[in-house]
């Protein structure tokens, strides 16, 4: 794991964590603790609209977590529409210390790296028919309320799960917007880091 990241895991206090927000993150604990007991590999798919912010951090996070628990799980993002990957999601993984790459002018794709032996996560727009993603066994975690109240249905999700965070768009263009995209990137980092260490006390 690359040292800046390494260290900003090793910060991860989950005490800071609420009591009610943790009984919204067991209902994911408990179906990754159920597919584990059945299934060598599982896919989670991080859904929010534009799959341009959040859904892309937990993307990213859940992935590294799955390293570094070395358990089974593969992530992605989709969105209800087709945009890009935000260049301020990407500027924030890059404070963090992720190593990123870029490809193509219109929705570009992403190569972010976080450790030393080169593994690299994909990160670009992409509605949830794209052929990338896993077709069955699957749960669907909308990371945003609009993609939730507005997506009704998704094609062979084994669950759907919400795990809402507030959108850092919001402060967009203002003072605020680098300091708001890192916090909202570290809640992010720390609730998918405590639901995989759930998994490794079960």
């Amino acid at each position: 794991m690359l040292n800046q990241i390494k260290q900003i895991i090793h910060d991860f206090d989950y005490s800071r964590i609420s009591l009610s927000r943790k009984k919204e993150l067991h209902l994911l604990i408990d179906y990754l603790t159920d597919k584990l007991k059945n299934y060598s590999e599982i896919s989670l798919v991080f859904v929010c609209t534009h799959n341009s912010r959040r859904s892309q951090f937990a993307q990213v996070w859940a992935q590294v977590a799955a390293t570094y628990y070395n358990l089974p799980f593969y992530s992605f993002s989709a969105g209800t529409e087709v945009t890009e990957a935000n260049k301020r999601t990407i500027s924030s993984l890059e404070r963090l210390g992720f190593i990123v790459s870029k490809e193509g002018k219109e929705n570009p794709h992403y190569g972010v790296k976080y450790d030393e032996l080169k593994n690299e996560i994909l990160l670009f727009s992409k509605d949830l028919s794209h052929s990338s993603l896993p077709k069955n066994n699957f749960a669907a975690i909308m990371t945003c309320s609009h993609a939730d109240e507005n997506c009704p249905f998704i094609s062979n999700c084994d669950a759907r799960i919400p795990l809402r965070y507030e959108d850092p768009k919001a402060f967009d263009n203002t003072e605020l917007e680098k300091t708001k995209y890192d916090e909202r990137a570290k809640e992010i980092g720390i609730e998918i880091f405590y639901i995989f260490s759930q998994l490794t006390n079960n």
